[in-house]
């Protein structure tokens, strides 16, 4: 393809740029060869010029189309180059925030710097099981990939996760390892809890903040992680590299040390590390040198605890652990030790420094000795030793270096103690290696540390390169195809520059063997040796003390100062000594190693910062031992297949989401991760299969060229359109691209479908046009139709108007003159009529004034005569007053002078000496009364005083009066005139009110009667409105307390749902551990018989059922008299309470003896009626079977008589016939006339036959009840009846019938009769008891009626106090009353009960035998009886429902009906359940005998027999669905036939007489119960294996709906569902494994109602799996896919209407899904548009939401992406909703299950033994 094609006019380029480093651009004009620039347009419409060098002619890299934006893998691109990867991790991390992205087979991690919902439990178990293409990049993808490549090519693994520090090495291991730990399903999970317990140990040791990271690991570490033959972890083993020991005694600004020494700090303040007189980090100089104590957001002393848990969980002992932190805190006072300067070249440290002697007390050693050794050191020559003191500077790094060398011994001991906790005793079958190292690292200043983390980065590289290399080839030879040598980077010159000979690490450790060697020295020598040999190596030009190497991934400038010391790592021998004579045993194990090391030479491995003897032979630098370490980790990489993740540090800021394209770049260029994108260009990158590429671009080929060969289709189709054949080629299975050839195809597809489009839209808007002008066309035709009628109709309504217009002229001028003389005449007449009124009310005005005058004078003249008769009398009575005062005044005045004569004083004081004493003490008495009398006088007085005003103020007013009547008096005679008069008047007013009065009492006499019985209607009234007033509280109260206990019920119920959730997830749980404790057992077992033959153990699973049962039933009785006990103490307490009402207790306890002796008599009528009841039901039973069976035979041949004569009739009457009746008198027609005769003869003869057994029957059920209650009236004995030998017949009776039938049939109806007879007496007296009963119970409410209104009455005179406590009293002895008798009605019913049981079980014990006796006497009351033909019938066995077998046989029932039955022959042949039914038939038995150990032992050898075959074949559902509905409906006999009332009710008759009779089994109900609910989990969990693999193949895989909607480019992990259309699985084939479910539930007899939960199970399964997926493939995130999905789910919904499954509540299950796919398709762009997606996906998280729209991926070009603006809105829209944040659907969860009760309509009296069970030792009973 040529230049100008692709890159013609709105072509898309890259552009280099100085900020970020690509730019996007679109060409303004085509390029033609030759030209020299290129006219650009930037996004932001800035246009530029790309200047084109003329000898390289280098374009600019073309963009990929959009479609192809955002892959899951970089290799899909089409264009491979450094912008194209760029821009594709930043719109998937940015845009869609995904951090992981596939580059090959790289795993491209970018450090979020926010915490996602991407790693938990339910992400493993979708990503557990698939092929690594098929789900979208993920850790965890790679960690399935390496564990399936384990197990099935039995080959090691190795996962490299390298990365720049703060990139998230540590986190991606961690999660790596998490991962192997979960889908390993080890027996042991101690295990995988010891291995993910090494982590937060290495980190609180081996990690550190730096700038760039947190939690930086300043150390590497390989960890093998062991899997036995069933790939189950059983180890791990760790191996450390080259542990940054400088750190521990220096840290830069805003660094930190090992997270350890803080977390140490932190915690000081316990009680355990109170003796290490430890303080803050800031108070020790190795930790607060960086200035940054604290991490945001880090809680060391948190950290702390988990790390003594770490420790805890591998085994370390708490004081092995705190002998380490012993350690840890004598390094933090070392680095206070002060070194005082003495001079020049001596130091010394005071004796009394605080933290030696600290250090030392820690340690072990004397002070003395350490300070000296601190400060001096030993030189030993040939002939003797010299001690020479150090300078300050020298004795500082002395202590630094030992500080490092304490800290690096004390890790690797630690390491070791990891790795001896995680060695697994077991061998090791395979490993799995998880590689945490540093990825390549270059500073501002960069030392011997980073030069060892480049070289190791260099030695990775170069396998990775060969690696990729190597898989390129495979997969090119695999496929056959022709192909090319790539070339490809070899870093082999840069590696032998540091390891070969004469390299950089060998002249280090030459210079380190020179007496005087230096990092001068050295550097010299590098540059003298290495500087012209070698194009890797460089010199600066501005320093003499630094080299350059130019590595793979930049060129590193390296500072030689420090070189040669951290090589040597050497440490003061004198100091180790001090050490080593501790009296600390930690201490002394640091140094074992040293001591062996002296004498031997073994290469050891794993361990970091060795420090050696003074021996220089035998020491080991620091580079040689990381260079032979990192060759052994090579090995065992080049011995495994590895896989890569890089991690990737999007900014220096730490910023979420954020991503730096210039650090993203080099950190590109850096990991390798371009390397992999050249060596992918260099080849074929892209590739497809033959089938996905035919259905991606059939949309270029025609018809024609379709074949029926999809190879050879693609091969014409590719050689027609790509003519240069070197951009493809043609493989076996797949197509190979070129790059950009993928890019042209997607622009001729797009093409062709923007033509087709154009195609379309041209059709259609012709169609548009002409559909548009023939509508105007008949639009206008009919406008003229109806224009024209229109007018036509005008005119004829005109001339109809104008007719119209002349009759109502005449109509209306006759009408107006009409109307004006109706007027006239109307006016008349009202005139007349108003005239006329006029002079009638006048004369009567004048009539009625004269009279009312009249009245109004006698009225007047009445009042005038009253009141001058009153005046008179005033003064009359005046007159009369003053004289008697008068008088009055004169007989005072003369009183007063005789008494005060001499004469009268003696008279008076005659016998007054007498007196005096008696009136002296009247007077004292009198005295004290005065002062009373004093205070009421002076009141008086008062009273008085205004009496007197008002008196003379009457007084002036009577003068006054009194003169006016002196002016009267002279009138007096014609007033006593008028007194006369009035007098005369004053008599007949008497009379009229004396009239009045006798009215006036009769009217009140009849008043008061009719307010009284008004009172008592009203009292009456309110009390009825009282009672209705208390009913309305009553029902009020009752209605809320109803609420109340339905909303309680409510809560209970949701509370009893969550809690049986609950409760069988701890059951499961509790079956998961009993199972493998059963495991561990066998194997104990198995190996106790290994070691001692002969020796076995049986299974014991509920070997303490029986006891525990046995314990249980005896102690029942136990149970009844304690809670009698509990009764009397509650009387006792309650009973003081009710002293007032012992008579009624009293009465109480009569009436309680009395229904005693009532229930006594009941009871023994009850016993007399079980018996007539059993005699009755064996009377005659096989007699009335036999000739009910022979009536039934007679009634069909009646039938078929009636039948076989109504076609003869028809035949002779019918006159269509092909042949012609017979004519009358012919010999045909006699001859059928006779058959007509003998059949009406038959058939008469038939019929009374009938009429005989029916009478039979009645005589015999008459028989049968001839002794009951019922038939007590029926005095029919056997004596009576008159047998066929002892009648003397009379003539008539043998002209009637001469066998005596006749008489027979009489007798049986008379028989009849008074059986009926007598069940109506006995109805009419049930009905009388039971009406007089309520007649009692009408009697007894209307006293307590009329009591209550007693109590009102009486309560209705008290005042209100004293009413409320009467109405209180009434309520208390109401209540009290009902108490009593509730308490009275408790105690007998309980002693009923109690009574009744005991009972119970003595009369079932009597059943047997009366029934033998019954037996016995039916069968010689047969043989007594005469013998007639009619009643010799053979009598069928009747059976009881129950299996015998012989104590000891349970074994061997259960193993051929439980342990060696085959359910599908059983399904398919008997009826379903029959092994429950056979298990209850023989318990039956067991409980006949009243043998408690029988029926333990079968019922416990059941349940263990069942869990056997469960546990054996759990995975086959056919046998699981079997035993489900088989231990279901053994619960469901179990509960049946218990005998309770609540069970017995669904039951027959003879179902409730088979009742177990001795034993209650409750408790094994439960034990049934919950052995259902484990069979059902493990069904459930058989029925998910094996719908799992279909569920995402058909639900999401499948395409049904073919077309241009065809699958998008994949890159190099191809999707592993590429599936030719005849093996694609489709829905067709779930529901056929559903309907096959469903199917073989039915045929099992399962419930219903389990059933449909097990529908509902699966429903829920499928939605949460393709959910999961859904959510974790961006491939199947468009709007074809929501399609597809919507069509599968309308499927799954017509399989349920099909079945009348719609209620079972599995439709709501796949609501998730329904809205899932709904979001697909709906509109994504306004805020109305978020609005509506809001409230719609009402049944999906947040998380879900938000994924599913970043997720959306385009498959065609018409279609866009998610805006991010829209994604925030929605986000925002959703922030209240209170909701889980988890992102997955929970695809274990099982909806907790009920077992509803089913009873069983099988008679167990009809059940029969199959011969094919080989169960012929059991025995119908």
């Amino acid at each position: 393809m040529a230049a100008s094609e692709l890159y013609s006019r709105y072509a898309r380029v890259w552009v280099p740029d100085a900020a970020e480093v690509w730019k996007s651009a679109e060409l303004i004009k085509d390029y033609t060869a030759g030209d020299l620039k290129l006219s650009l347009q930037l996004e932001d419409g800035t246009e530029v010029e790309y200047k084109i060098d003329p000898r390289t002619n280098d374009l600019p890299p073309l963009r990929n189309p959009n479609l192809l934006v955002g892959e899951n893998d970089l290799t899909s691109l089409s264009y491979l180059h450094e912008p194209a990867v760029l821009h594709n991790l930043k719109v998937r991390f940015i845009d869609s925030k995904l951090i992981y992205t596939y580059c090959g087979i790289v795993l491209v991690a970018i450090n979020p710097y926010e915490s996602l919902p991407i790693y938990e439990a339910d992400i493993i178990n979708a990503y557990s099981g698939q092929n690594m293409g098929d789900m979208d990049p993920h850790i965890f993808a790679v960690a399935e990939e390496a564990y399936k490549q384990m197990a099935r090519d039995e080959r090691n693994q190795s996962i490299i996760v390298s990365g720049e520090s703060g990139a998230g090495k540590t986190v991606s291991a961690k999660y790596a390892m998490r991962y192997f730990a979960t889908v390993s399903s080890s027996g042991e999970t101690s295990v995988e809890d010891r291995v993910l317990a090494s982590s937060p140990i290495m980190e609180a040791l081996g990690n550190a903040k730096t700038t760039r990271n947190d939690n930086s690991s300043r150390f590497g570490k390989y960890i093998e992680i062991g899997f036995d033959k069933k790939h189950c972890i059983i180890g791990a083993n760790m191996r450390t590299y080259l542990l940054e020991k400088s750190r521990v005694v220096f840290q830069a600004r805003e660094e930190r040390n090992y997270h350890i020494f803080y977390q140490l700090c932190a915690s000081s303040h316990l009680p355990e590390f109170k003796a290490f007189k430890l303080g803050c980090a800031d108070d020790f100089h190795f930790t607060n040198q960086g200035q940054s104590p604290v991490i945001d957001g880090v809680d060391d002393a948190k950290e702390m605890n988990n790390t003594r848990k770490a420790f805890s969980l591998l085994g370390i002992s708490e004081s092995d652990q705190m002998e380490i932190y012993q350690i840890l805190a004598s390094i933090l006072h070392l680095s206070n030790v002060e070194i005082k300067d003495q001079s020049a070249d001596r130091s010394s440290i005071s004796p009394d420094d605080v933290h030696l002697m600290v250090f030392c007390e820690l340690m072990g050693v004397p002070c003395e000795e350490m300070a000296h050794w601190l400060c001096h050191r030993t030189l030993k020559t040939t002939t003797e030793t010299y001690v020479k003191s150090f300078s300050k500077v020298n004795a500082v790094n002395g202590r630094d270096a030992l500080a490092k060398h304490i800290y690096a011994k004390l890790f690797s001991l630690i390491v070791g103690s990891i790795n001896n906790a995680l060695k697994s005793a077991a061998k090791q079958h395979s490993f799995i290696g998880v590689l945490d190292i540093y990825g390549f690292e270059t500073f501002d200043v960069n030392s011997f540390e980073q030069f060892c983390i480049n070289y190791a980065n260099e030695k990775l590289q170069q396998q990775f390169n060969l690696h990729v290399f190597k898989l390129e080839q495979e997969e090119y030879m695999k496929e056959e195809i022709s192909w090319t040598l790539i070339d490809f980077y070899d870093n082999q010159p840069c590696i032998d520059l540091i390891e070969a000979k004469l390299g950089v690490l060998d002249l280090l450790d030459e210079e380190c063997k020179m007496p005087k060697g230096s990092d001068d020295t050295w550097a010299q020598k590098l540059y003298n040796t290495l500087l012209k040999q070698n194009v890797h190596f460089d010199k600066p030009r501005l320093s003499n003390r630094a080299f350059i190497i130019h590595h793979f991934a930049d060129k590193v400038e390296y500072q030689c100062e420090g070189f040669l010391e951290k090589n040597k790592d050497t440490v003061n021998e004198e100091q180790i000594n001090v050490l080593k004579n501790s009296q600390f045993d930690l201490l002394l194990k640091l140094f074992e190693e040293d001591e062996k090391a002296k004498g031997s030479t073994k290469k050891r491995t794993g361990v970091t910062g060795r420090a050696g003897p003074s021996q220089k032979d035998n020491k080991k630098t620091v580079g040689l031992q990381f260079r032979q370490s990192l060759r052994l980790l090579m090995d065992t990489l080049n011995a495994t297949s590895p896989h890569y993740v890089r991690c990737i540090k999007p900014n220096d800021d730490k910023s979420p989401f954020t991503l730096d394209p210039m650090r993203a770049v080099q950190q590109l260029r850096a990991c390798g991760v371009l390397e992999t994108i050249r060596i992918s260009a260099a080849g074929f990158p892209s590739r497809w299969t033959y089938q996905e590429f035919f259905r991606r671009y059939r949309v270029l080929m025609k018809q024609k060229d379709v074949l029926n060969d999809r190879k050879q289709t693609c091969k014409n189709l590719l050689e027609k359109l790509v003519k240069d054949q070197d951009k493809y080629q043609f493989g076996k299975n797949k197509i190979f691209f070129r790059a950009g050839q993928v890019a042209y195809l997607e622009k001729l597809r797009s093409d062709k479908l923007r033509m087709a489009c154009v195609s379309i839209q041209k059709t259609i808007r012709c169609w548009l046009a002409r559909k548009k002008y023939l509508r105007m066309k008949a639009s206008a035709v009919t406008i003229q139709r109806y224009v024209r009628g229109h007018q036509a109709r005008c005119f004829v309504q005109g001339l109809r108007r104008t007719r119209a217009a002349i009759v109502i002229q005449r109509n209306v001028r006759m009408w107006v003159n009409r109307r004006h003389y109706q007027q006239q005449r109307l006016a008349a007449i009202t005139i007349q009529c108003f005239l006329r009124a006029y002079m009638a009310r006048k004369q009567y005005y004048k009539l009625m004034f004269e009279q009312k005058a009249v009245v109004i004078q006698k009225w007047v003249k009445g009042w005038l005569a009253r009141q001058h008769y009153k005046r008179t009398m005033a003064a009359i009575v005046l007159l009369q007053s003053c004289v008697r005062r008068i008088q009055a005044k004169k007989e005072f005045k003369k009183l007063k002078v005789e008494a005060r004569s001499v004469e009268h004083f003696k008279k008076l004081n005659f016998g007054m000496e007498n007196k005096i004493m008696q009136l002296q003490h009247k007077i004292n008495d009198q005295q004290k009364g005065n002062k009373e009398l004093r205070e009421r006088l002076s009141v008086v007085e008062k009273t008085q005083s205004v009496e007197r005003e008002r008196q003379s103020r009457e007084i002036e007013n009577l003068r006054s009066s009194e003169q006016k009547v002196r002016a009267k008096a002279e009138k007096l005679p014609s007033l006593l005139e008028q007194l006369s008069f009035l007098q005369h008047e004053l008599e007949n007013t008497r009379r009229e009110k004396e009239d009045l009065e006798e009215q006036t009492k009769v009217y009140k006499e009849q008043t008061q009667q009719v307010v009284e019985e008004l009172n008592m209607k009203n009292s009456l009234l309110n009390s009825e409105k009282d009672e209705l007033n208390t009913l309305f509280v009553e029902q009020t109260q009752r209605l809320t307390e109803i609420k109340t206990n339905v909303e309680n019920t409510k809560q209970m119920e949701k509370d009893f749902t969550e809690e049986r959730s609950r409760y069988q997830g701890l059951l499961s749980e509790h079956l998961h551990l009993e199972e493998r404790h059963r495991d561990l057992k066998e194997k104990m077992d198995l190996s106790i018989s290994s070691s001692k033959p002969g020796h076995k153990r049986t299974d014991s699973n509920y070997s303490s059922n029986s006891s525990e049962f046995s314990h249980s039933l005896a102690s029942t009785e136990g149970e009844d008299s304690s809670t009698q006990k509990e009764d009397e103490t509650q009387a006792t307490v309650d009973l003081p309470v009710l002293l007032k009402l012992q008579r009624r207790v009293k009465e109480l306890e009569q009436e309680k003896q009395s229904l005693w002796q009532q229930l006594d008599k009941r009871e023994e009528a009850k016993q007399e009626k079980a018996k007539e009841v059993e005699e009755q039901r064996t009377v005659g039973r096989t007699e009335l079977d036999l000739e009910t069976l022979k009536r039934q035979e007679l009634e069909s041949d009646n039938k078929k008589l009636k039948q076989d004569l109504n076609e003869l009739r028809k035949s002779l009457t019918n006159e269509n016939s092909d042949l012609m009746p017979p004519d009358p008198g012919t010999r045909p027609y006699e001859v059928l006339m006779e058959q007509l005769t003998s059949s009406n003869d038959e058939l008469e003869m038939r019929k009374e036959e009938v009429l005989l057994l029916r009478s039979h029957m009645v005589r015999q059920e008459a028989l049968k009840h001839k002794d009951s209650p019922l038939g007590e009236s029926v005095k029919l004995g056997l004596s009576e009846i008159p047998s066929f030998q002892d009648i003397d017949r009379s003539l008539d009776i043998h002209t009637l019938n001469e066998d005596g039938e006749l008489w027979l049939a009489y007798e049986g109806l008379k028989e009849t009769n008074m059986f009926l007879e007598s069940q109506m007496q006995e109805q009419e007296r049930v009905h009388s008891e039971k009406c007089q009963s309520l007649l009692e119970d009408v009697n007894k409410l209307k006293d307590e009626k009329e009591q209550q209104q007693k109590l009102l009455a009486q309560s209705l005179l008290l005042p209100e106090d004293a009413r409320i406590d009467a109405s209180l009293k009434h309520e208390i002895i109401r209540l009290t009353n009902d108490n009593l008798e509730n308490m009275d009605r408790q105690e007998k019913q309980d002693k009923t009960i109690r009574k009744l049981k005991k009972q119970l079980k003595f009369y079932m014990k009597k059943v047997g035998d009366i029934e033998a006796n019954t037996q016995q006497m039916i069968d010689a009351s047969a043989m007594n009886a005469p013998m007639r033909a009619v009643n010799i019938t053979r009598k069928e066995k009747e059976y009881q429902g129950m299996l015998k077998y012989t104590e000891g046989e349970e074994n061997r029932l259960l193993k051929n009906l439980v342990l060696d039955l085959k359910p599908r022959g059983v399904a398919v042949s008997l009826i379903p359940g029959l092994p429950a039914y056979i298990i209850f038939m023989c318990l039956r038995y067991a409980d006949n005998v009243n043998n408690d150990r029988r029926v333990s032992n079968l019922l416990n050898s059941t349940i263990s027999s069942i869990k056997g075959v469960i546990k054996r074949r759990g995975g086959d559902f056919e046998v699981v669905s079997f035993w489900l509905a088989n231990s279901c409906r053994l619960l469901h006999c179990l509960k049946q036939y218990s005998g309770d009332e609540v069970f017995m009710t669904h039951n027959t008759v003879k179902q409730n007489e088979q009742c177990l009779s001795n034993f209650e089994l409750s408790e094994y109900q439960q034990v049934f119960g919950d052995l259902a609910i484990q069979i059902y989990c493990q069904l459930i969990k058989s029925m998910e294996n094996v719908m799992q693999p279909l569920i995402v193949a058909s639900m999401l895989e499948h395409e049904t709906i073919q077309g241009v909607l065809g699958s998008k480019p994949t890159g190099l992990r191809k999707r592993s569902t590429s599936f030719p259309e005849e093996e694609a699985v489709t829905v067709e084939v779930l529901l056929q494994r559903l309907g096959v479910f469903h199917t073989t539930m039915s045929q099992h007899g399962m419930d219903p109602d389990l059933i449909k939960q097990v529908v509902k199970q699966q429903f829920y399964i499928i939605c949460a799996v393709t959910l999961n997926h859904l959510l974790l493939r961006k491939d199947m995130c468009s709007w074809s896919k929501g399609l597809q999905i919507r069509y599968n789910i309308w499927q799954l919904e017509e399989w349920l209407a099909e079945r009348d499954l719609a209620d079972c509540g599995a439709k709501e299950t796949l609501e998730p899904l329904v809205q899932a796919a709904q979001l697909l398709q709906i509109k994504k762009k306004t805020e109305a548009d978020a609005q509506a997606i809001c409230s719609m996906c009402t049944a999906l998280t947040t998380a879900q939401i938000l994924k599913v729209l970043t997720l959306y991926t385009p498959v065609i070009e018409f279609e866009e992406r998610v805006p991010t603006a829209f994604i925030t809105t929605i986000k925002n829209i959703l922030k209240d909703r209170g909701e889980s944040a988890t992102l997955m659907m929970d695809g274990k969860k099982i909806f907790s299950v009920t077992l509803p009760f089913t009873p069983s309509t099988v008679a167990l009296e009809t059940i029969q033994v199959p011969a094919s069970l080989n169960l012929s030792f059991l025995t119908r009973i």
